[in-house]
């Protein structure tokens, strides 16, 4: 039976499906040092704002990046809230990794001490 969490994994899917992409996590990775623009955000890439565009758009629908108004400009925004329910999920993982393992290191010395 799987462990249970507070965080609901249904959600999480798109999330870590959107960071399968190596571009996605790049985006991502540039917007935790501030907002930027699809324009800026392509300038690095050997891709066309369009394909930038794509990408984002991605990353918007699974709730990692905000995009919003500002006169002409459309600054992206990482949403660093979604970003810790997928650290909160991976933490909780790693969690019952360290206890299932703790239980069986426990379970081989009463067995090498009997």
């Amino acid at each position: 039976m799987p462990a249970a969490t507070t965080t609901p994994v249904v959600d999480l899917d798109a999330a870590f499906a959107a960071l399968g992409d190596p571009v996605r996590r790049a985006l991502v990775s540039r917007l935790a040092h501030g907002d930027a623009t699809v324009g800026e955000l392509a300038e690095p890439f050997d891709l066309t704002q369009q394909a930038i565009s794509h990408h984002i758009g991605v990353l918007r629908r699974c709730g990692l990046v905000e995009q919003r108004r500002e006169g002409t400009r459309r600054p992206c925004r990482l949403r660093t809230a979604q970003l810790a329910q997928l650290s909160t999920w991976i933490d909780e993982q790693r969690r019952a990794w360290h206890d299932r393992l703790d239980a069986l290191e426990q379970h081989l010395s009463d067995e090498a001490a009997r």
